[in-house]
């Protein structure tokens, strides 16, 4: 995508209004938050535990709540501002910057990353380097989990690119259109809001991973698969499986 930065995604205009459209993803973790934080607290063991990509804080702080200490690493500042102003927010220490490259202090039981977010990190160089700045941080018996889609579906295009409607309202109309490069692996896609007297655009570009890809990458950094689910109430993985939740261990 011409002239895309990543800090574009995720900018004031978008962390304004972040929480209040996410009802519209099909990811798992949005539609059963309650789930995925059950399990995030199961696997933390107590803690500590480290979220990559926290965003507002809508799975960090409710694991925070049970009582397990939640430390984030953000490359959107106004994003963390957004979770600063949530009860809660302030407790929480985070490090802005990217996830692949940022260094924090300690080690942890579990480190997350979930709603497909480890796919904002546009080259399999820092896709593997993130992997190895995780397990760099992972305390004995520690976890890294990974939550995102499998790609199978942008194989079966039309001219590798789709316009899907995501919300059709009396008074807005909200559009997911993209453009695949299989050879890349680069999903460009915008998600549009048309109103009757606006149009707003809020573009992204993702780099996905195959599930043997991430195992791959995983076994680079010192890692192996522990478990991989096709949901966070631990639905065994299958061909029907849209997407994946993955834990990786020593």
């Amino acid at each position: 995508m011409k002239d895309f930065k990543p800090e574009l995604s995720f900018g004031p205009k978008l962390a304004e209004v972040y929480d209040d459209i996410q009802h519209y993803s099909k990811t798992p973790s949005r539609r059963d938050r309650d789930a995925a934080v059950a399990l995030l607290e199961s696997l933390a063991h107590g803690g500590p535990a480290l979220e990559l990509a926290i965003g507002t804080g809508w799975i960090a702080l409710p694991l925070a709540a049970r009582g397990i200490r939640v430390d984030g690493i953000e490359l959107s500042a106004a994003m963390v501002d957004r979770l600063r102003a949530k009860p809660g927010g302030e407790e929480l220490s985070v490090t802005i910057g990217d996830m692949a490259d940022v260094v924090v202090p300690g080690t942890y039981r579990l480190i997350y990353v979930v709603a497909n977010s480890l796919f904002n990190l546009l080259t399999q160089d820092d896709q593997v380097r993130c992997f190895e700045k995780v397990a760099a941080h992972l305390a004995d018996n520690g976890v890294f989990l990974i939550e995102v889609y499998r790609p199978d579906f942008l194989y079966q295009l039309r001219s590798d690119q789709y316009v899907d409607a995501e919300g059709i309202e009396v008074d807005e109309v909200r559009l997911d259109v993209g453009r695949h490069d299989p050879i890349t692996q680069l999903l460009d896609e915008s998600h549009v809001l048309l109103t009757r007297d606006r149009v707003r655009m809020n573009p992204i570009v993702t780099r996905y991973a195959w599930p043997s890809e991430l195992d791959l990458m995983a076994r680079i950094a010192g890692l192996r698969l522990k478990e991989r689910w096709g949901g966070w109430h631990r639905e065994p993985f299958s061909a029907e499986s849209r997407y994946l939740v993955a834990v990786y261990g020593v």
